[in-house]
């Protein structure tokens, strides 16, 4: 399938190693490196890094710079909100050369840390340090975003295609919390459905959660009964939830963040954010003096940092076509997927 394929294939190693990782918990790595080499941290958000997405993907990127850059990786839970700032106060403590934030949920955390310690480096997965409440006023503070926008359209359009194959135009997603980093995958699925099959309805629900699998699953179903063929989940640990009920249903789901294939032959496809490679990219900056707070890090399509995942067997090769055809155009600059609902 081209472009998308070879994405796909690229990402099958990075996923297989982060799901052996997501079993070790939080901790520290490196052993082999001098007691003095260069020590980067993670602080996980509340769904923690066996989450099989967002947090795990973080680990992993941590976990390949020790392998690859000599570095040490500590690795520090956050069982509640409450223990963002701590954690970030640890890092610090223990001499980290940069202190990443796993996701726009630790956004409060990560700016009251940096103004804590002026002289140390942070970094925040998914969220642009020229958004509140950083307003592109903390120069220790790297973003690391991603065009989501980008991948997820094509992923609406295959959605769609299936759809209206399976004898259905209406398809779904299931949302955490209504943020911008989670409406971002949301439009541009719903666009990228019209755009391959017009007429194509989408219904969106939020369980304000990312982390209860119960309410992401009651959503999906009450979303199945109004007719949903395709249910997409963009709500982290939640959203399993949300794929277990297309699974029960024989239905199509789509994973979010990590390729998720690995849950069984009803995943259509993963909308996949490069997490991994992004905190490796900041890691790398940090040990190599590059690095340039008060500014972001974009990942899209171009640079690989987003990527369509592991895509059914079922699918037909004249819709993988399109999307091709789709990929092409988003490249050239023709197409701008939209970023809000």
């Amino acid at each position: 399938m081209g472009a998308l394929l070879r994405a796909s294939l690229a990402l099958a190693g990075v996923c297989v190693l982060a799901i052996a990782l997501a079993a070790c918990g939080g901790g520290e790595d490196g052993e082999g490196a001098a007691e003095d080499a260069f020590l980067a941290g993670v602080v996980s958000d509340v769904g923690r890094f066996n989450d099989r997405g967002f947090n795990q993907l973080a680990l992993a990127g941590c976990r390949r710079a020790v392998e690859e850059l000599d570095t040490r990786c500590r690795a520090l839970e956050s069982r509640s909100t409450s223990d963002y700032v701590p954690n970030f106060a640890r890092l610090v403590r223990d001499g980290s050369g940069l202190a990443i934030a796993t996701g726009f949920l630790l956004a409060d955390a990560t700016k009251s840390a940096a103004q804590r310690f002026p002289d140390s480096r942070f970094a925040i997965v998914d969220y642009s340090v020229a958004a509140p409440p950083f307003d592109g006023a903390h120069a220790n503070v790297l973003g690391l975003t991603f065009k989501t926008n980008e991948n997820s359209y094509l992923i609406g359009c295959l959605a769609a295609l299936m759809a209206d194959r399976d004898g259905g135009r209406v398809i779904s997603a299931v949302g955490g919390i209504k943020l911008p980093t989670v409406d971002i995958f949301i439009a541009a699925y719903r666009a990228g459905a019209q755009a391959c099959v017009p007429g194509t309805r989408t219904l969106v629900d939020y369980s304000q959660d990312f982390v209860d699998q119960a309410k992401c699953k009651e959503l999906a179903l009450t979303q199945i009964d109004r007719g949903s063929k395709v249910v997409f989940q963009v709500a982290g640990g939640c959203g399993l939830g949300a794929l277990d009920a297309a699974n029960e249903r024989d239905l199509w789901g789509v994973g979010v963040d990590l390729d998720q294939s690995f849950l069984g032959p009803h995943i259509l496809t993963s909308a996949v954010k490069r997490v991994d490679v992004a905190v490796f990219d900041a890691i790398e900056a940090a040990k190599t003096g590059e690095f340039e707070g008060g500014t972001d890090l974009v990942f899209d399509l171009a640079n690989g940092g987003v990527a369509v995942g592991e895509i059914s067997s079922e699918v037909p090769q004249e819709f993988l076509d399109r999307m091709d055809e789709l990929e092409d155009r988003i490249l050239s600059g023709e197409i701008e997927p939209p970023t809000t609902l």
